[in-house]
């Protein structure tokens, strides 16, 4: 059961070990990708944006023995460090034990495929910012986030955010994050140079959003299939397949970027809805199931109805509710990760349990049941390119289309604006 749902959504672990020869690595269909940030402490980003506050100016107030200890020092950053600021954040240049400035607004980030945090978007505080990523986000943007690429993973291989993803699995496995546009405003897409055209060509039709950017990223997140080698995309000789297909990954987009972009909110069919039954305790520690009346248990709180879908839907082999839970239950008892000091800044902020945490958790639990509830298209669309032909890299390779030019592989080198660099020096893009 558990690997039925993971792989609805959005290319899960399937382990069959059909040839992937006529397939297309990922690789080459959005040929530019990003590693993923690197903070080098965990004190920077968090579930509670109140609590990121906090930690900033207990840190800014200290004095220079102890925002050292503070800080968390790594060969990257130190008080010291003096870097470019991150685009697009009106963040401080100079040394941070000098003119620390005042605290930035707390980003929003996607951890994984389901857990949306926040980070203090300070280049002084983080190790590998990725700033080539931040030049790009904007509204207009989507980002395509490999979370394994081991068949034998539980887990989804790839899933989709409009938020700026960190680019780690939820057992922490690093992963590449492709954009879609490598510009911002939403222009020259990330996709291998003539691809749109020959599917066009190949396809037909005259819906002129059936080949947009976004519907060939649709396509990608339904139909790619894990590797050894990395993610494999199969592209369909039949237009039905195709639009069923990019029909398919439009509904994984919408649920898992919970509406982003004007996008209609995940809501269960029928009305069915999860409430609170019994309010949450302020510093909840236990989470379990009641299968008989269909409610997940959160200290002496209650929430139902929640389907048993959405409890057993996994990632890795661990439960996403539990995972989740867990994290938000060890920030409101001011718990730090494992090797942290227990006097550091990983345990500033605690403030309970906060109301918006169980709006989340009700939004959680809806998304996870609707996704479980793609597993039968997902298995149709699977049957469907088992039988019929499909476009391979040598049709591909002939059209012009592969090999990509290695350009393509590089971000966009030229922006239309400037960036302050170290000490409040322009950077020249």
């Amino acid at each position: 059961m558990a690997a039925r749902r993971t792989a609805a959504a959005g290319s899960g672990g399937d382990t069959e070990s059909s040839p992937l020869d006529p397939f297309v690595p990922l690789d080459e269909l959005m040929p530019w990708s990003v590693r993923p940030l690197r903070t080098g402490r965990a004190w920077v980003s968090g579930p509670d944006p109140v609590a990121l506050r906090a930690r900033w100016e207990r840190l800014a107030a200290a004095d220079a023995a102890e925002q050292e200890r503070l800080f968390a020092p790594t060969r990257s950053r130190t008080p010291h460090t003096s870097v470019a600021a991150l685009p697009g954040q009106s963040t401080g240049t100079a040394r941070f034990a000098r003119t620390p400035g005042p605290c930035p607004d707390p980003v929003r980030i996607l951890h994984g495929p389901y857990d949306e945090q926040w980070l203090l978007p300070d280049h002084r505080l983080i190790d590998a910012a990725r700033p080539e990523l931040w030049r790009v986000a904007d509204e207009q943007q989507l980002f395509a986030v490999e979370h394994s690429c081991a068949p034998e993973d539980s887990g989804p291989a790839l899933s989709v955010t409009a938020l700026l993803p960190d680019g780690h699995s939820p057992a922490g496995r690093p992963g590449r994050i492709r954009p879609l546009y490598r510009r911002p405003g939403g222009t020259e897409p990330n996709l291998a140079p003539g691809l749109p055209e020959l599917l066009r060509e190949r396809l037909g039709g005259t819906d002129p959003d059936a080949f947009a950017p976004e519907a060939v990223l649709a396509w990608i997140l339904a139909a790619a299939r894990p590797a050894a080698t990395g993610l494999h995309v199969p592209l369909p000789a039949d237009a039905e397949v195709w639009s069923s297909g990019v029909a398919l990954g439009r509904e994984l987009l919408r649920l898992q970027s919970r509406g982003a972009r004007g996008g209609e909110r995940p809501r269960l069919p029928g009305g069915l809805r999860p409430y609170v039954r019994a309010a949450l305790p302020a510093r909840p520690t236990e989470l379990s199931y009641d299968a008989g009346d269909e409610a997940l248990v959160v200290g002496d709180g209650r929430i139902s109805p929640v389907p048993a879908a959405a409890w057993e839907f996994t990632v890795g082999g661990v439960r996403v509710l539990e995972l989740w839970f867990g994290r938000r239950a060890a920030a409101a008892a001011g718990r730090v990760p494992e090797g942290a000091a227990p006097d550091g800044l990983d345990a500033v902020g605690a403030r309970g349990w906060p109301r918006e945490w169980t709006s989340e958790l009700l939004e959680l639990i809806t998304v996870l049941a609707l996704l479980d509830g793609t597993a039968g298209p997902r298995e149709e669309l699977r049957a469907a390119l088992a039988a019929g032909p499909l476009i391979g890299p040598a049709e591909l390779r002939a059209a012009g289309v592969l090999p990509v030019p290695s350009s393509a592989r590089r971000p966009a080198s030229v922006l239309g604006h400037q960036e302050e660099g170290p000490e409040g020096q322009f950077a020249l893009l």
